[in-house]
Order: structure tokens, then C-alpha cells, then sequence
């Protein structure tokens, strides 16, 4: 049984990140850091409870983006996620979205365009068969959930860093952000967009990309988790400016490695 802490109304967040820090040896410490610390977390490393709100929410964006910046240094973008055989695809792959799914957003194929913005020389709108029209990809991988749950899905299109070198984004820049037609929004960091297994989906199990899954486009990342994995995305950005994302500005740790 989990001894109930002492509660106590006020805490100071960067004294309890350190005191974490020094009680995780290595390499108890390394593993530790690459999941998400939350609230209940730190409650049981710091011995009570944190009731104070104004108080709760800074540690906690504190160790977030303590934990954003561990999570970048651990990234290594030469190393590949498992993929697996179509005969362990999850069917049917789950449906997953903040909404229901008579509330995904219908897009008209023919009027698509895909917005591009920020450090990014070529800012022309791109059509769905010229997007088609480029070198195409796919792998079978697994999707993990932050809620505790996965599947593996098949998914193909272009790979992320041939497209931004197409359009001649600044790759030494810091953030990629993206907007979608079910007003969700997100963004990841540069070594992200440019791994080997990062695409931009056009399709799903061999056919075009279903409205469930995100058509017209989804941006498919094995190394993140799913909520940093955007769906019905009608604008790109390359930016120096850190532009949040819909659950992590709700205090999601931003970085999402899997």
C-alpha cells in the first residue's frame, strides 16, 4: 500500500526537480526521465502532496520542460523504431481523437491545399495529386497512446525530410509547427521531422488515408507518441518561435518521444 503523503499547500518547484534528480542513480535516472513526471509523481518522490494550484501548475510545467529538454538529448535520429509484418496490423486500427467520430472533419479533395509558412523558400500551396505525385513510402508501425494503449498500423506517403528539402525549409532552424482542419495544433522539434520514419501520410493499409485516420494528410511519427502525431493538417510552419501544441499547452510534456 502507497503511504498517503503529507499535504502541504506550498512547494518549491525547482527544489523538488533537483532533489529527484539526486535520488535516481544511473541508470535508474536515464530511464526514469524518458517518460512524462506528473503531478502524482512527484508526490511520491517528494513525500506530499501538492494542493496549492498556482503552485502545482509550476512545478509541473518546471519538470515538463526539464523533461522536454532530457528527452531531446537522449533523441538519436539515426535510431530507427521497430516495424513489424502486415500480418500483426491491429484491425480495425482504433479510431482516436479529443471528439467523436461523426465529428471528423470533412475536407474536400479537390479544393485541398497545404499551406506553407515561416523559414521555408518555397511558399506555394500544395495541391493533393502534386503531393501525390512525389517519391511515396510506408512502414508498418506501432502507435502508442498516452492513455496506455497501442495498435500497428500501415501507413505510407512522402518522407518529412525529402519534402522540407523540396521546399527548401531551414533545417538548422528549431521547430516545425502544424495547424489542422479539426483545429488541433502541435509542433516538434527539427531532429524529429528530419528521422528516416517520419511521413507525411497520404495513405492508410494500402489505400487513400480514411477521414478517421486524418485524410487528407496525418504526420506519422513511431518516435513520438500519438497525440503529437497531427491528423487533417492544412498548414506546415518551420519557425525559431516555440508554438506550444492543443494538449501541450494543457501541460502534455511537448517533446512525446515514445
Amino acid at each position: 500500500m502507497i503511504k498517503k503523503p503529507t499535504r502541504m499547500t506550498g512547494i518549491d518547484g525547482d527544489a523538488v526537480v533537483k532533489q529527484a534528480a539526486r535520488r535516481l542513480e544511473q541508470p535508474a535516472r536515464r530511464l526514469f526521465l524518458r517518460s512524462s513526471l506528473t503531478l502524482g509523481g512527484l508526490s511520491l518522490l517528494s513525500g506530499c502532496a501538492i494542493v496549492d494550484e498556482d503552485s502545482a501548475e509550476q512545478v509541473l510545467m518546471k519538470v515538463s520542460r526539464f523533461n522536454d529538454r532530457v528527452q531531446g538529448w537522449l533523441f538519436d535520429p539515426k535510431l530507427l523504431a521497430p516495424t513489424y509484418p502486415e500480418s500483426m496490423i491491429t484491425r480495425p486500427f482504433p479510431f482516436n481523437a479529443y471528439y467523436d467520430e461523426d465529428e471528423v472533419p470533412e475536407i474536400d479533395a479537390a479544393s485541398y491545399r497545404l499551406e506553407l509558412g515561416g523559414l521555408v523558400a518555397d511558399k506555394h500551396a500544395w495541391t493533393l495529386p502534386e503531393l501525390q505525385a512525389l517519391p511515396q513510402t510506408d512502414q508498418v508501425t506501432r502507435h502508442i497512446c498516452v492513455e496506455g494503449w497501442s495498435a500497428i498500423g500501415k501507413w505510407g506517403g512522402v518522407r518529412f525530410s525529402d519534402f522540407l528539402s523540396r521546399v527548401g525549409a531551414d533545417t538548422s532552424a528549431r521547430y516545425i509547427g502544424f495547424k489542422c482542419a479539426d483545429d488541433y495544433y502541435t509542433s516538434i522539434d527539427m531532429p524529429t521531422a528530419l528521422h528516416a520514419q517520419t511521413l507525411l501520410t497520404l495513405t492508410y493499409d494500402g489505400r487513400q488515408l480514411p477521414p478517421r485516420y486524418g485524410f487528407p494528410m496525418k504526420l506519422r511519427m513511431p518516435t513520438k507518441l500519438g497525440y503529437k502525431n497531427p491528423k487533417h493538417i492544412q498548414a506546415i510552419f518551420v519557425t525559431n518561435t516555440y508554438p506550444g501544441g492543443y494538449w501541450e499547452d494543457q501541460g502534455y510534456n511537448w517533446f512525446g518521444g515514445s
